[in-house]
């Protein structure tokens, strides 16, 4: 199981703090091939972590912006990662237009997702995401966030509603078969109504997942300093609970599963890379700012002026991390893992409920203050 990190963008969004560095057109041979050395040496230091985790065999490449990177380097570093060796070139029926979808592709990992953005996709073209499902791609996850123009300025996206149609067209056009899509609520000029148009449009798309995430300020981001010159103000919590009763209601009618938090999915489309996190699963992170988790020990790598290190949960922390990220699961966990008067009280009152093999989850209406409830157990 692995995460690659690639911590470069054409543009910051208002709202983003993960590590990143600004991707200019003059100087990208040189930052990423130099980043794509670093990655191979990394993956070549790390090759015993690497093939520990290789029971659940995923890759996930994220960032940052990933799709702004040559197919040249992915390809590079994907072979640094492979036990076999190099990735295939793409035939030649790929890169003529001929292919008809991934099924026939090569797949060097049961999961293999990477993160695009729909300016990449609109601007590189079928052409490119065909060689991406060469790679062994079989999962694309699309950061279209919304689909009002004014939000999306707000956002300092570079992508417009119409970019983000036209990305999702070329995706599908070039036989991906399993797509993830993006949004962000709970942003104060967002009214339920354009949230509810989003929505719409966005299931009538039929991605096989949807991640919807609530606007939050994050130190660092340009949203801090918005915030902190007054220019602007949060969305009351009851606007944010409304929008997401709003995306539950909707993805409950058209089909889905609301198995995480902040995810859903049609049967049989559940992340496995991101489930595995949520379960506690070892894994190796790559690339600067990655984390990494295996037996208890937490490690992470450099990143411009911070320095690589580590921490070792004690047994009293694993157990309050086994309960955090479980109860964020329609899973649940373990009622063991529990005090048992606290979940004899809250399953009283509605704060917990009892899944069919007797673990204990929060339900779906009560997901939305689970914060409280799991501070209130741990």
């Amino acid at each position: 199981m692995i995460y690659l990190h690639v911590p470069f963008c054409r543009s910051f969004c208002t709202y983003c703090d993960f590590y990143s560095e600004i991707a200019c057109r003059g100087r990208d041979a040189q930052d990423f091939g130099q980043y794509a050395e670093a990655v191979c040496a990394e993956a070549s230091r790390r090759r015993d972590e690497i093939e520990a985790t290789r029971d659940l065999n995923t890759l996930y490449i994220g960032g940052g912006t990933p799709s702004v990177l040559p197919l040249s380097l992915l390809r590079k570093m994907l072979a640094s990662l492979m036990t076999g060796g190099v990735p295939p070139e793409p035939p030649a029926s790929l890169r003529s237009g001929t292919s008809r979808g991934q099924d026939s592709h090569p797949e060097p990992f049961t999961e293999f997702t990477i993160e695009v953005n729909p300016e990449d996709i609109v601007e590189k073209g079928e052409a490119y995401v065909r060689e991406l499902l060469a790679l062994g791609v079989n999962r694309v996850s699309m950061g279209v966030q919304s689909l009002d123009d004014g939000i999306l300025r707000w956002m300092n996206r570079r992508h417009d509603a119409a970019g983000a149609r036209e990305a999702f067209r070329i995706l599908r056009a070039a036989g991906v078969r399993n797509i993830s899509v993006d949004l962000i609520f709970g942003i104060s000029q967002l009214s339920e109504a354009v949230f509810a148009e989003t929505l719409r449009e966005v299931l009538a798309w039929r991605p096989e997942h949807v991640s919807a995430y609530q606007l939050s300020i994050e130190d660092g981001s340009a949203l801090a300093e918005l915030v902190r010159r007054g220019r602007y103000v949060e969305a009351p919590q009851e606007q944010c609970a409304a929008q997401y009763r709003q995306l539950c209601d909707a993805l409950r009618d058209a089909g889905y599963v609301h198995y995480e938090i902040s995810n859903w999915a049609l049967p049989g489309h559940e992340a496995v890379h991101n489930s595995a996190y949520w379960s506690r699963h070892p894994y190796v992170g790559l690339g600067p700012a990655a984390h990494s988790f295996h037996d208890r020990i937490r490690s992470w790598n450099a990143y411009e002026g911070h320095p690589a290190g580590s921490e070792v949960l004690s047994e009293q922390e694993a157990r309050e991390e086994e309960i955090m990220l479980g109860l964020r699961t329609a899973r649940g966990v373990e009622a063991t893992l529990l005090d048992a008067a606290k979940a004899a009280e809250m399953l009283a009152d509605g704060r917990l409920a009892r899944t069919g093999d007797g673990r204990l989850r929060i339900p779906e209406d009560a997901w939305f203050i689970s914060d409280d409830i799991i501070a209130d157990l741990v």
